[in-house]
């Protein structure tokens, strides 16, 4: 039996890997558990640990981490504080192998964990990048070098991890398993949904998902609700990350909690919210979702500002300034009958949804420790 250690710290690394760690979870060759700490166990963000719990996933650990002060320093005192709490509780499990996603503080602590520790590591979306200034490139590029496995979602990341030093018998392209909840997930009437969340239904709707920057974001967030009324729409419209300048997007939310516009949700159960991404008009904001994720159900993208800048998109995406005409603008183009048909024809070039079956069965193959050891000599690679 192999020891696998998931370290997942908020709602939206959950979902990108719950398939995969279903899947783990039910083959006897596994034991799992997790280590659940940052914004799953803050009310704030909706305590999101019970959706682990439902799921029937083992938590090793619960680390209430999260530094819920929206500044600058805040991230780097939640990381502080998971690193020092979680380190004799690892030693002592000695997992066969600890896995991570993207480019959050926690990529960091599981990197460093299996470094010191010498246990192997796999990172998920490694080899992505955004030329927004934002700290994720340098996290997430970081804790690939400390990692011993790589699991992208395209050829492009791939290359990019090569250029950084990493062989390619380290790296495996397996598409993006945040696909595959759009193909497991059931289908499930709007109806039920409504009546579930005990609102009056929308006769359409977009759905917003806006994180911060650390600057405007309330003045930019505020633009899209004041556009969406304008053109006399509804939205399910999401709180946002725990990223510094979150308390200025909820403060706005707070400004517009009795408008009937719009339904505010801190968290949704995975299935409501796959149904409501399913039946959206479309999505607005700056969620990696819209660049990853919206192609698999076929509906239009407005992505607004710097934050996904220089990532691939597909072609259902628009880029838009964060000024007020230009979202309102932007509105029209994806209601446009013909650019919502184009939209239902796009194949998606970040995976085909069974990203999740390709890993596991990576997963149950390799010897761990065969990559252990990192003794390649960067000056000796061949970049591709």
């Amino acid at each position: 039996m192999k020891k696998i250690l998931a370290i997942t710290g908020i709602r939206s690394d959950y979902d990108l890997m719950s398939n995969l760690f279903k899947k783990i979870n039910s083959d006897d060759y596994f034991e799992l558990n997790l280590l659940v700490c940052g914004a799953h166990l803050s009310q704030t963000y909706g305590n999101t640990v019970k959706l682990i719990e439902k799921d029937g996933f083992k938590i090793l650990i619960k680390i209430e981490s999260l530094i819920d002060s929206d500044s600058k320093s805040s991230r780097l005192k939640t990381t502080s504080i998971i690193l020092q709490n979680s380190i004799d509780i690892v030693n002592q499990y000695n997992p066969d192998l600890i896995i991570y996603a993207g480019d959050r503080e926690e990529v960091l602590i599981g990197s460093m964990l299996g470094t010191f520790l010498k246990i192997p590591t796999a990172h998920f979306f490694g080899g992505d990048f955004t030329a927004n200034g934002l700290v994720d490139n340098q996290i997430r590029n970081a804790a690939s070098k400390m990692s011993s496995i790589h699991f992208v979602s395209t050829e492009e990341h791939k290359k990019r991890l090569v250029s950084i030093g990493e062989p390619e018998y380290r790296i495996f392209q397996i598409g993006s398993p945040a696909l595959d909840k759009f193909k497991i997930e059931p289908i499930k009437d709007m109806s039920i949904i409504y009546k579930n969340l005990n609102i009056q239904p929308f006769d359409s709707y977009a759905l917003v998902i806006y994180h911060p920057l650390g600057k405007n974001d309330d003045i930019t967030f505020k633009n899209i609700l004041k556009s969406i009324k304008e053109k006399k729409l509804k939205a399910f419209v999401s709180y946002p990350n725990t990223d510094a300048g979150n308390k200025d997007i909820i403060n706005i939310i707070n400004e517009y909690k009795d408008d009937t516009d719009f339904y505010f949700y801190r968290n949704l159960d995975r299935n409501t919210f796959i149904n409501i991404y399913r039946n959206a008009s479309f999505q607005i904001g700056n969620s990696s979702a819209g660049i990853v994720e919206s192609a698999s159900v076929g509906i239009p993208v407005i992505n607004i500002g710097v934050r996904q800048q220089g990532r691939t998109i597909n072609e259902n995406v628009i880029l838009v300034e964060d000024n007020f005409n230009d979202i309102k603008n932007s509105i029209d183009i994806v209601l446009d009958k013909n650019f919502i048909d184009k939209c239902k024809t796009i194949k998606n070039i970040y995976g085909d949804a069974n990203s999740s079956e390709k890993a596991f069965k990576l997963l149950k193959n390799l010897n761990y420790k065969d990559f252990l050891l990192k003794l390649e000599d960067p000056t000796q690679l061949e970049v591709i």
